[in-house]
């Protein structure tokens, strides 16, 4: 997501505390995403496709698995921070938008999130 940015720009402090997926199709990693769980919600972040293999539902098989780990693990809320652009791809995954919105790097962005009956 931030190809002309350090590995540094997207580091995080707790990298070491989330679980971290990826998706290869033959040797290539396309897809990554981390999560990161706490008092039993979760946010994923660094949600990312190699621009080559977007749109071809790479990225969505890999947030459903995401969505089926919250649901196994029975957590109460998973939650992201969504790019604006991007609000209505996540929605397709029963989330929804929070009034909590800020700007990154440049790219408007609003908290979005989605509760699971436990």
């Amino acid at each position: 997501m931030w190809p002309n940015h350090p590995v540094d720009y997207v580091r995080l402090p707790n990298d070491h505390e989330g679980k971290h997926y990826g998706l290869y199709v033959d040797d290539t990693l396309i897809s990554v995403v981390s999560l990161f769980t706490s008092n039993k919600e979760a946010q994923f972040r660094k949600f990312a496709t190699l621009n080559e293999y977007q749109r071809k539902g790479y990225g969505t098989i890999l947030l459903n698995e995401i969505m089926s780990i919250a649901e196994k693990e029975q957590l109460s809320r998973i939650w992201c921070n969504a790019r604006t652009v991007k609000t209505n791809y996540y929605s397709k995954f029963n989330m929804r938008i929070t009034n909590t919105e800020f700007v990154k790097g440049g790219l408007n962005y609003v908290i979005m999130e989605r509760s699971f009956l436990i």
